[in-house]
């Protein structure tokens, strides 16, 4: 099968991205000018790292434009992927609350942008606005019972099962805010997310199209039938 091509990739200015996110839209329009002031944006290139393990991290992250790993490198080489970031998710923020270093590595799967909303800005939202708490609190909840999920899925879930985790994660809320079932996701990048091999992906994409679970098109994945890779990612 000939490796898949991107379509048209999905991207965000900064104003757009705040003006869809539900901690931004609750703030009052004083403070949502403030933070617009001190917001930014970076560009990283596929295969670079926004964060390494061992690192600070010095701000919190919105995706812009392409896709971005969570993953953790054992001392033999081995990778255990816990997540993607696609476009519209904010993360990074379990890190600046414990205020300690980074315990994975963030790396782009593709050429990305990603927006920065700086350390002090970030505690001073924790520390006067209770809404902007209410929505970390939630997210970091959903986000552990997702990373409990990958723990158990790398542990106890054949091949067929982690791929459909992964694409069952990214069309999830916590990464996918969008909801968008039309993944612009290549067959490399999902092994990626799955931490398989490329071949290993392929068969199961091949057996969840016969399935009706997923059809592909130009460029990407379309999720047919929700559902029905859940149960199988259970």
């Amino acid at each position: 099968m000939r490796r898949q091509r991107h379509g048209p990739s999905p991207s965000l200015t900064l104003d757009q991205l705040l003006a869809q996110s539900a901690w931004f839209t609750e703030l009052d329009e004083p403070v949502r000018q403030q933070v617009r002031a001190q917001a930014s944006e970076r560009a990283v290139a596929l295969g670079e790292s926004l964060g390494h393990h061992g690192e600070r991290q010095h701000a919190w992250f919105g995706v812009l434009e392409g896709l971005v790993k969570w993953a953790i490198t054992g001392r033999d080489g081995r990778t255990v992927t816990l997540g993607g970031q696609s476009v519209g998710s904010w993360f990074g923020e379990g890190t600046l609350v414990r205020d300690a270093p980074r315990q994975s590595d963030l790396v782009a799967l593709r050429h990305s942008r990603v927006a920065l909303i700086p350390l002090d800005t970030f505690d001073w939202l924790r520390r006067h606005r209770p809404s902007f708490n209410d929505y970390l609190l939630r997210q970091v909840n959903e986000r552990l019972h997702w990373f409990m999920g990958t723990l158990v899925a790398q542990g106890l879930l054949d091949t067929d099962s982690q791929v459909a985790r992964a694409l069952v994660g990214m069309v999830h809320p916590l990464l996918n805010p969008r909801g968008e079932r039309q993944l612009q996701l290549s067959q490399e990048e999902l092994a990626s997310l799955a931490s398989v091999s490329r071949q290993s992906c392929n068969g199961a994409l091949m057996r969840f199209k016969e399935a009706g679970l997923v059809r592909s098109e130009y460029g990407g994945i379309v999720v047919i039938d929700l559902p029905g890779l859940q149960r199988l990612a259970q």
